[in-house]
């Protein structure tokens, strides 16, 4: 199927109706307008999606509305499914985009066609002194994080740059990449499937790029407060079967010890933390799925197209520093206190 549209801005809404006619008021305005909108309704009961079209008939608006709520990754899928556009757009509900993010997006493809995929200048809505992220890197051991986050706006992300995946709060792939490699893996049902996604695109010769004037602003920060529960329990189950479904034999083997190691690790501090019990349950259901990530592994290695070496070049693999992050930034929003 030949593209009809540039762009399909896909959003996931599930009873988000504080934020949805902000979001959408900023993609009115946008500089290019040769997109649509497909706003994947996951089984909310808010009313949020109610009469959109006649809300907004300036924006070429579909609305698919599903029965219940099946999952930021299953609900993604169906809008790429759905899409008529080149490119796919993906956009948090509590993302809410200046009016040229689009257009440098798109220019960032045009200037870098050798990348498939593109994140967002992510800067947190509430504390808009402070950047959501820009771009997610990878560990060795499996841990993911978002750059940036927490970083003073005016000092950091202001480069363009090759990231490891982009994030998928606001977040654009070619549809053609984003399809041929699967799309979201719908076990995740939400989190780190984004980090997953860019691994799998990765493996299969797909690179990612760093937008650093494509600006959002993003609600969704968990910098100035405590992770859900929900967060917390998918974040940490998901990252075990990103890196058994993903990593190439000779690097799973040879990064597997510091994998166990961080788990341990992270599972003791957060038990003698007291979420423990989240944690724990993470582990396990991870444990117990991994019959089917070794499944899905087979299929992902046999589909790689890219050398260890290459792999390894857009990774991070300092020893310590998954766990020197926390303090890496108190001291830089100490230095940026005394500095202001």
């Amino acid at each position: 199927m030949q593209p009809t549209q540039l762009v399909s801005i896909i959003i996931v809404y599930w009873n988000s109706a504080e934020h949805l006619p902000h979001c959408l008021d900023c993609l009115s305005l946008q500089t290019i307008r040769d997109f649509e909108i497909i706003i994947i309704d996951n089984g909310s009961t808010d009313g949020g999606t109610d009469a959109l079209e006649q809300r907004y008939p300036e924006l070429q608006l579909h609305l698919e509305s599903l029965g219940s709520n099946q999952g930021f990754a299953a609900a993604n899928n169906l809008g790429a499914r759905l899409a008529h556009g080149k490119w796919l757009a993906l956009l948090n509900v509590d993302a809410f985009p200046k009016p040229d993010w689009l257009e440098k997006l798109i220019a960032a493809s045009k200037a870098n066609p050798e990348f498939a995929s593109f994140s967002s200048r992510q800067i947190q809505a509430n504390h808009p002194n402070f950047l959501d992220g820009a771009g997610d890197a990878y560990h060795v051991s499996g841990f993911a994080w978002r750059i940036g986050l927490g970083y003073p706006v005016d000092q950091y992300g202001l480069k363009h740059t090759e990231v490891f995946s982009p994030c998928a709060a606001a977040a654009m792939y070619l549809r053609e990449a984003f399809l041929d490699t699967g799309g979201f893996d719908e076990d995740f049902f939400s989190y780190y499937e984004d980090v997953d996604l860019g691994f799998r695109l990765r493996l299969k010769g797909y690179k990612s790029f760093y937008v650093s004037d494509a600006v959002v602003h993003h609600i969704g920060s968990a910098t100035f407060g405590v992770r859900s529960d929900f967060a917390f329990y998918h974040s940490h189950r998901n990252l075990v079967w990103t890196f058994v479904q993903n990593m190439p034999l000779k690097l799973l083997w040879k990064y597997l010890p510091a994998h166990i190691l961080a788990n341990i690790i992270y599972v003791f501090f957060y038990t003698v933390s007291g979420r423990g019990k989240v944690l724990w349950k993470a582990k396990w259901d991870a444990l117990r799925g991994l019959s089917k990530a070794m499944k899905k592994r087979r299929s992902i290695q046999r589909e790689r197209r890219i050398t260890n070496t290459e792999l390894l070049g857009a990774m991070e693999y300092g020893w310590f520093q998954p766990y020197l992050l926390g303090y890496r930034l108190r001291r830089v929003l100490e230095s940026y206190e005394k500095e202001s």
